[in-house]
């Protein structure tokens, strides 16, 4: 990486190996430009491949209705299978292990009935500070609804270093602590505010040895980093599917379940499309869950849901993880380099700056408070620099690899010089 800094974004650009997907995606416009999109971290962008996905079941379902769960050019009934190895291939898992369903947030409920389960001697959950609210009220209303509190029952792990991020030693002296309360640990592999990753098998194998069950929530990291949650031990995880895996608004999650739970006999709530496929159609009133991940389906797949995913898994399988990877580390590491050396006044990096505890997205607090933030995130935005506001004044940045540029990062970088520029710098 010696060299990134000296040479400028277009001869960057240019010698881009992965330039030509940029093409494969839809970039809102600006003015008469295109935008500079950094905001795959919340919402990515759409692959071109998607219409005509989302027209073919359209047109499937209408000239053959009902019979297009079995004849269509991607037939209905076995559809969810067409996202399995791609899926397996995001999460580092076996294709058993995966399967994409519902929603984030009610894929972790749905996981927590079998694998939180409490007791008066361990009836505590373990998680982050300052987690994304979601995960914050889907925790507590599982340690209500197993009739405990979450003021005593709900362990979240403080920061402990210096710009609200926690290091391993936190974790495992928070084990060490509680961890024979503990029932399940609950971890992001990517803290949605500050960016941070986290080794998830390490986690694994502090809070496997406490007797703790974990699961992880990978909204922030599939599609952002390579994961390996078979190796990991991870009992589950799940992820949604709209950020770094680009398939819509709302779109359809994945999930994990290690293989040692394929066939357990651990309570779940249970629906038809759970049921083993061999004998579903024989209506039993007996539930016999598939194997594996697809065991905790409830219904039907939704079929325009998942055609976005399978175009967009099928962009990264083209790529490879490891060169998106080699991508996303010289992107946020020409971004990291032109705000420390040119912007030290404005922004201060809250995201590590070790490369194994980041992803593609920095985490950039706004020197001088709230309002001088909110002041140059709209600034951002009526340039059509696009990223997001997390209160109090942090601006998340994230080169995605699969169409950002790093002549998008050098057009940000000098959007702040010149909003900076009138007052002499902020600090």
């Amino acid at each position: 990486m010696s060299e990134l800094h000296t040479l400028a974004a277009a001869d960057l650009d240019a010698r881009d190996p992965l330039a030509t997907y940029r093409e494969q995606f839809l970039i809102p416009r600006h003015g008469d430009g295109e935008q500079a999109y950094f905001c795959g971290n919340s919402l990515g962008l759409q692959p071109r491949g998607v219409r005509d996905a989302l027209l073919q079941e359209l047109d499937d379902w209408a000239a053959l209705g009902v019979e297009a769960h079995f004849h269509g050019k991607h037939p209905w009934m076995p559809y969810h299978n067409e996202v399995r190895e791609g899926l397996a291939h995001i999460a580092g898992a076996l294709p058993s292990e995966v399967v994409a369903m519902n929603s984030l947030t009610a894929n972790l409920h749905l996981l927590m009935v079998s694998f939180y389960r409490p007791t008066a001697g361990r009836p505590a959950i373990l998680m982050e500070a300052g987690a994304f609210p979601s995960d914050q009220y889907a925790m507590a209303s599982q340690v209500r609804f197993h009739g405990f509190d979450p003021a005593t029952d709900l362990i979240e792990v403080q920061p402990d270093e210096a710009n609200g991020t926690i290091s391993m030693a936190a974790i495992e002296r928070a084990l060490d602590e509680h961890g024979h309360r503990v029932a399940l640990v609950m971890w992001p592999g990517v803290q949605y505010r500050t960016g941070q990753a986290f080794d998830l098998k390490e986690i694994t194998r502090l809070a496997h040895a406490k007797g703790c069950v974990v699961g992880f929530d990978l909204a922030h990291a599939a599609g952002n980093l390579p994961l390996a949650l078979h190796d990991s031990g991870a009992d589950f995880a799940a992820w949604c599917s709209y950020k770094y895996l680009n398939s819509g608004p709302g779109a359809v999650s994945g999930a994990f379940v290690h293989e040692r739970h394929a066939r357990t006999d651990r309570p779940r709530f249970a629906g038809w499309w759970g049921h083993d496929q061999d004998s579903r159609f024989k209506m039993g009133p007996e539930f016999n869950p598939t194997p594996g991940a697809d065991g905790w389906q409830l219904s039907n797949p939704p079929i325009l849901a998942l055609a976005p995913l399978r175009v967009s898994l099928d962009l990264f399988a083209s790529a490879g993880l490891p060169a998106l990877r080699a991508k996303s580390q010289l992107l946020t590491a020409y971004l990291e380099g032109q705000v420390l050396a040119r912007l030290p006044n404005v922004l201060k990096i809250v995201t590590p700056a070790e490369p194994a505890r980041r992803g593609c997205q920095l985490s950039l607090r706004v020197r001088g408070g709230r309002d001088q933030g909110r002041a140059l995130f709209e600034f951002l935005m009526a340039q059509g620099i696009v990223g997001d506001w997390r209160e109090p004044d942090v601006i998340r940045i994230s080169p995605v690899p699969l169409y950002n540029r790093y002549s998008d990062i050098s057009r940000f970088i000098a959007a702040v010089e010149a909003w900076a520029a009138p007052a002499g710098g902020v600090a």
